[in-house]
């Protein structure tokens, strides 16, 4: 009598169950970085504000996403839900504003990596509310990150500055034409005094994500609120935005704009609205937070890709020194809450196999 096949043990495991979606977390966060790219560019050439840019994106996007997830219907929200979403709308707005100025400041790498810069929280709850034997990693974490965004401002991961890259020197001066087209117009050295502000909007960017965590552990309920959030957003930059109309910039290069549909609709579907959805499934199903060695080694193959592709003044072996000590820092700095997700995982295993319906854990 024949016996029946063995269930494949490779398709049964956890890691070639979650291969497709590993592959919707690498292009969603490629399409989103494109899109920061394709930001960046529109507002150099152009001189465009970045908050009116930003508000006029965020405006599509909310209604987009108010229509999709429909708040009003379904079970009421209470004001316990309703609240802190609406204050994380004006979280969100500082957000934007901090990370759109960032951006034109410092440049798309440096303002992508200082993003990472949210695993502070980590370094102060642990100081706070932690215990007391972890708070050294913590601390040793969060200098390690200070060290990346240093070199990355003393333009480490440019080919120009970058101690790496003493060929580059050699080759300008015996071929005077190669890529001064391109540098011309890029980035250039900073102080920390400019890494100030993507720091600063990459710390908000965490905070939005805690609070939309704490007000609700429902995947429904959180995207129905990060709708509502959305919306606030765009209300408290209203006012921002008109103010920079009338007073801002603008006037002064109003002649020199020109309208770009792919920097609208790549920030408005891959910057604003695809990448929450993208990034919800990372954190339900793959158990992979935003401030993680993980998430960094995703978002830097993208960004190697980006710089080539734009030709942007980019040294690769500066750039990858500087995701190592960033990483490393990620990764001290998120130990305690990385033991508790593996814990939180295991757990999950072991209760039941055919249960679909997992809560995420609550990072720092």
């Amino acid at each position: 009598m024949m016996s029946p096949k063995p269930i494949s043990e490779d398709r049964g495991s956890p890691h070639f169950r979650q291969a497709p979606l590993q592959i919707i977390h690498i292009l969603g966060n490629f399409l989103r970085i494109w899109s920061v790219y394709s930001m960046y560019n529109y507002l150099t050439h152009t001189g465009a504000s970045v908050v009116l840019f930003i508000f006029s994106c965020l405006v599509p996007a909310s209604v987009v996403l108010l229509l999709m997830q429909k708040p009003w219907k379904g079970r009421p929200l209470s004001n316990t839900q309703v609240v802190p979403s609406i204050i994380n709308g004006g979280v969100t707005a500082l957000y934007f504003i901090l990370w759109g100025k960032g951006l034109k400041v410092c440049g798309p790498l440096r303002t992508l990596l200082a993003e990472y810069s949210g695993a502070v929280l980590g370094v102060l709850s642990a100081v706070l509310y932690g215990q007391r034997r972890h708070v050294w990693k913590k601390v040793g974490g969060l200098i390690a990150m200070l060290a990346a965004f240093y070199l990355l401002s003393e333009g480490w991961a440019m080919a120009r500055y970058s101690p790496f890259n003493i060929l580059y020197y050699m080759n300008s001066h015996s071929f005077p034409l190669i890529h001064h087209s391109e540098v011309e117009t890029e980035e250039k050295v900073l102080g920390m005094k400019e890494m100030v502000l993507p720091i600063l909007a990459g710390i908000l960017s965490a905070l939005r994500r805690v609070i939309g965590r704490r007000v609700s552990l429902k995947n429904q309920l959180k995207r129905r609120l990060h709708a509502l959030t959305i919306a606030s957003a765009t209300c408290f930059l209203f006012p921002v935005a008109m103010w920079d109309t009338i007073i801002g910039s603008t006037s002064a290069s109003s002649n020199n704009l020109t309208f770009s549909l792919w920097a609208f609709l790549s920030t408005i579907f891959f910057g604003i609205i695809l990448i929450f959805y993208v990034e919800s499934i990372a954190e339900e199903r793959l158990h992979m937070v935003f401030s993680s060695p993980r998430h960094l080694a995703v978002a830097g193959a993208c960004i190697v890709i980006m710089e080539i592709s734009y030709k942007m003044d980019f040294s690769l072996p500066g750039f990858l020194l500087c995701c190592l000590i960033l990483g490393f820092g990620i990764y001290e700095a998120t130990s305690l809450d990385r033991s508790r997700r593996e814990s939180f995982q295991k757990s999950d295993l072991s209760d039941s196999v055919g249960d679909q319906v997992q809560m995420s854990p609550l990072p720092t």
